[in-house]
This record gives C-alpha cells, sequence and structure tokens, in this order.
C-alpha cells in the first residue's frame, strides 16, 4: 500500500489515495490523522462504503458527535442522510456558509461525508481556510478579535420560525425544529485548535449571531465585515464530489457551504460527525 497525497492550492485541501477506509489499519488511521491535521480537508475517492463501513470508519477517529434537529438514517444512530430530490426547490441543507453545529458547547471536531448519489452537474462544497483567513487581518484587528466572544445559535436554521422562513416543509429530510434551537451559546471569536496550536478565525453566517458587548448595530457590522472577509476567494476551494468519493474536514478550523445547480437531480450523501472540545481562545477562556 503507497498513499498518494495531492495538496490544493496553497496547502488547504489534499486528496489521499492509495488505501481502502474499510479496511485501514491503526497505523493507517495515524497516519491520516497526521495528514489531516496538514490539510484540514481530506478527499478519499473511490471509497464505496456502507454506512456500517462509514460508521466504523468515523469511530476510529474519536467518539460520535450528537447531530440534534435532523433524524438520523434509520438503522443507523450515527449516520444522517443528507438527501435532496429532483423535484426540491429550495436551498440545498448546509447551503450558507458554517462550521458544523457550532451553536454546541462541544461542536464536532470532524465531519465525514460520503457521496452515494451525485448529480451530473453542481452540488459542489466550498471548504474556506479559517487560519489563513485569521493571519491575513492586520495585527491591530488579530489582537482585538482575541478579546472578543461570540453568541452562538442554531435559531435561524431550527428554530420553529426560522424553519419555517427556510422553507423547512419543503425538505425531504427529515428536520425536527424546536424552540431549543433558541438557547445561545459563547465560544471564543478567535479558536485556538487543541491539536495544531494554531489560531482560527471563528465565525460563520448561520450560527454566529452576535458578538458579547457590542450593540447590536456595532456586533452586526463587525461579524458581516468578517464573514465577507473569512470566505474571500483566496481562502477558498471547491470539491467536486464523484459517486463514492469521503470526504472529511475538520470543524476547529474550517467552514463550508453546500451548492446547488443541480435542479431536476436527487443529490444523497451520509454524513457522519466526531465529538469534539470546547472551544478555546488564545487567552485560555472558553
Amino acid at each position: 500500500m503507497t498513499l498518494t497525497v495531492k495538496p490544493e492550492r496553497h496547502g488547504f485541501g489534499a486528496t489521499v489515495t492509495g488505501f481502502l477506509a474499510s479496511t485501514a489499519d491503526d497505523g493507517l488511521i495515524d497516519t491520516l490523522r497526521r495528514i489531516w491535521l496538514d490539510h484540514q480537508v481530506l478527499s478519499f475517492p473511490d471509497q464505496p462504503m456502507t454506512p456500517q463501513d462509514l460508521t466504523r470508519f468515523t469511530r476510529r477517529f474519536g467518539d460520535f458527535g450528537v447531530d440534534p434537529f435532523v433524524a438520523p438514517l434509520e438503522g443507523h444512530d450515527h449516520v444522517l442522510e443528507v438527501r435532496r430530490e429532483s423535484s426540491e426547490r429550495v436551498i440545498p441543507f448546509g447551503g450558507t456558509w458554517h462550521s458544523d453545529w457550532s451553536f454546541q458547547e462541544c461542536p464536532p471536531g470532524a465531519t465525514l461525508l460520503h457521496a452515494r448519489e451525485v448529480p451530473p452537474r453542481g452540488g459542489e462544497t466550498l471548504f474556506a481556510d479559517g487560519y489563513r483567513a485569521f493571519e491575513a487581518l492586520s495585527t491591530t484587528l488579530r489582537s482585538e478579535l482575541e478579546e472578543m466572544t461570540a453568541l452562538h445559535s442554531a435559531r435561524r436554521p431550527y428554530s420553529p420560525a426560522g424553519f419555517l422562513a427556510g422553507g423547512g416543509p419543503q425538505r425531504s429530510m427529515k428536520i425536527t425544529p424546536s424552540d431549543h434551537a433558541n438557547t445561545i451559546t459563547e465560544h471564543p471569536l478567535v479558536r485556538v485548535h487543541p491539536e495544531t496550536g494554531r489560531k482560527a478565525l471563528w465565525v460563520n453566517r448561520v450560527y454566529t449571531i452576535g458578538i458579547r458587548g457590542l450593540g447590536s448595530q456595532e456586533s452586526e457590522r463587525l461579524l458581516h465585515s468578517l464573514c465577507e472577509h473569512a470566505v474571500r476567494d483566496q481562502f477558498v476551494f471547491a470539491h467536486r464530489w464523484t459517486r463514492d468519493t469521503l470526504c472529511m474536514w475538520d470543524n476547529r478550523c474550517t467552514q463550508h457551504c453546500a451548492l446547488g445547480g443541480y435542479d431536476g437531480y436527487r443529490r444523497v450523501m451520509y454524513r457522519t460527525v466526531v465529538a469534539g472540545d470546547q472551544p478555546k481562545g488564545p487567552r485560555g477562556g472558553h
């Protein structure tokens, strides 16, 4: 077995070939983890997997995370089916920039997504590099942001009102809105990665709703500016799916967005998450 690693531009993201995920041993998992920490987003093409295979492979990287508001695939408690039928006309699930479940006290460290049914056009996933986004800011602004705390909530997509506003009833996915989505969680605006020690700009358009200590208008202006900056072209690459591709990304330093462009075609993916830690900032606080 010979692993081949083909990095994307800037080294953010890489394609890894030369192994079969369903038969990976401990040594290979350790190697993949090191590659993943270096590149943040890994693509593994030609990986035919059952839900059981995906479950086993995910578990090799840690405990499972918690997926709220969305029912799991029947018979597989830790697998979500990300489905969009050919007749749907609402924005794709995950179609706005976000880091998975950043409103949780301990958001997932990793997400894995396996392509089961891929449309002939469209459906790419965009990924943005939080490390380089932070490093590209001015020294003064970086220092200011390191002192700030962001407010995260699931209310926009998953509260009863947000679910209706986003066209949720028109989706084929099994989403269960709840008033619990209005809960607010505080996280550092600049997150220190627990394994690499690098700093990442950690805000997103879906779940980051404010900044502690700032008025609503000032908070909104700053968040808009930061969210626009975080997804500038130089920090982003587009992952193009093929059937049986497995993708794994680091939620602690990236965000992503699912594109549409495939109306009239079905798209089906299976998704798992690995449990993460409570985010910490440069000053050591939560």
